[in-house]
């Protein structure tokens, strides 16, 4: 038996098939294009989501055969608002990217909501969560919060239009991770917040039912027979489980097109003084795990710069290479602030810059900068999180994620964190983690503890790097960082 592990993602929708050993045997992958129509504001077609979706899917499924269940994981916040009776979005997808919605959270803040929202969704008010762009589609679109009232319209991030798709309409919802994204659900309470949506002037009629992460999210029949979709989590907290970080204390960072951080802290429910956020980990048989998180906007999409933006790379291995020939002398910084700064600063306004360029700055050095930016904004990260809880100190940090393909990015990771880097034998852990999820549900996979015992390391990147170096290089990224805060 095998399970399916679809994987929608920020650039590019995948599949994968699973055998009943969690091994990879048939892949499919397909990219779809972005949309800027205003500087900060990012968007994709959601007719993109769901082709190219359903076109790897099929091509998986033509590989490895029809599949036992089906498991989904998504990229998070990004927002759509669709017709009940037509199945047709009112609205293009707002991705999580997407900053377009900054004076709103401003409002919220002068009108001294932001400790209530913190509180009860244990995040910030900040335009990477759902809530402000569902509020923003409803404001926009002429008689969309009419119709919203009217319970004409259903609000999804993108596992819940998949899941409404690949059912044909019959399940609306989403699992508990994907809901505490929105900054419309109560972390603690496990509901949706009453207050938040009356605040944003969102009808609760549009939002999904909450199920667990491995649970019954219906059945598809495209493919095919009818398949259960029997797991769901967002990708961030599909790659922890992938990671088998089911431990308190124990903590993963992806690299995808962001970086993001997850430290388990179990059952209790950590709150941040340090700008972190405080979110589920997974839910299974009802019981959140609670989990501290960091979000960088700008990972591998600082790789993707050099290569469409400056073009001076064809494909991302070469990024390894020309930062290896770079003359470290120079000491090239970048701070890739695209679209603001993400945690711990929250910054939605600030832009990037480079810093340290002499005459004979080249490709080389841009490239080691933008590498060495990504290990310079996880330590930013879990300082905050040691700061917020005593279990996060010391730790091993396992990676996944298609960044952790370049060796040298991940030593530097190391070096600059002090600390252990551990990268698995299985780097697509979001996938893995989705497809462990339905098979759990489906009692094709084991209990947490035992899956854990199967996890592989691939390579470990010990530190390198001495302590005064390390502290001098991050005390020149933190000033580097308070200096594009100032413009």
């Amino acid at each position: 038996m095998t399970i399916l592990a679809i994987d929608q993602g920020t650039t590019s929708s995948r599949a994968i098939i699973f055998d009943a050993a969690l091994r990879p045997i048939a892949s499919a992958q397909k990219e779809f294009t972005q949309h800027f129509p205003h500087p900060g504001w990012v968007e994709h077609e959601p007719a993109d989501l769901w082709e190219t979706v359903f076109e790897v899917a099929g091509r998986a499924i033509a590989q490895g055969g029809r599949p036992f269940a089906i498991g989904i994981t998504n990229q998070r916040e990004t927002t759509l608002i669709w017709d009940r009776e037509t199945g047709e979005p009112i609205h293009r997808a707002i991705v999580w990217q997407d900053r377009r919605t900054a004076d709103i959270c401003a409002s919220l803040r002068d009108q001294g909501l932001a400790g209530m929202v913190s509180s009860r969704t244990g995040l910030l008010l900040d335009p990477y969560f759902s809530g402000t762009k569902v509020k923003w589609i409803l404001d926009h679109v002429e008689g969309a919060r009419e119709k919203a009232r009217a319970g004409k319209l259903a609000f999804g991030t993108v596992d819940t239009w998949l899941i409404w798709k690949l059912t044909e309409g019959r399940v609306h919802a989403t699992d508990a991770t994907n809901a505490a994204r929105t900054m419309l659900y109560d972390i603690g309470k496990g509901a949706w917040d009453a207050d938040i949506c009356a605040a944003l002037d969102i009808p609760m009629a549009i939002l999904p039912e909450v199920r667990d992460s491995a649970g019954d999210y219906g059945v598809t029949r495209l493919f095919g027979g009818e398949i259960p979709i029997s797991g769901v989590a967002g990708d961030q907290q599909a790659a922890t489980v992938g990671q088998a970080c089911f431990t308190p204390g124990m903590m993963k960072s992806t690299y995808g097109t962001g970086c993001f951080a997850l430290l388990n802290t179990g059952a209790e429910r950590v709150t941040s003084h340090h700008r972190m956020l405080t979110t589920i980990a997974y839910q299974i048989g009802g019981k959140p795990t609670y989990a501290l998180e960091g979000s960088i906007f700008i990972a591998g999409a600082v790789v993707q710069w050099l290569r469409d933006g400056l073009k001076i790379i064809k494909t991302a291995s070469e990024t390894a290479t020309l930062a290896e020939e770079a003359e470290v002398a120079q000491g090239v910084l970048l701070v890739p602030a695209f679209t603001g700064l993400g945690a711990p600063y929250w910054r939605p306004e600030t832009r990037g810059a480079v810093f340290g360029l002499t005459r004979n700055t080249g490709p080389a050095e841009m490239a080691r900068a933008a590498l060495e930016s990504v290990g310079y904004q996880t330590r930013d990260l879990l300082e905050a999180m040691a700061l917020d809880w005593a279990g996060a100190k010391g730790g091993v940090l396992r990676v996944d994620g298609g960044m952790t393909a370049s060796g040298f990015a991940m030593q530097y990771l190391a070096d600059i964190i002090g600390a252990p880097v551990d990268r698995p034998v299985v780097t697509e852990t979001t996938a893995l983690g989705a497809a462990y999820l339905a098979g759990l549900a489906r009692d094709l996979c084991p209990e947490p503890a035992v899956f854990a015992k199967q996890w592989a390391l691939n390579h470990r990147f010990s530190p390198q790097m001495d302590e005064v170096t390390r502290n001098a290089k991050y005390a020149r990224w933190k000033r580097a960082v308070e200096a594009v805060m100032m413009v």
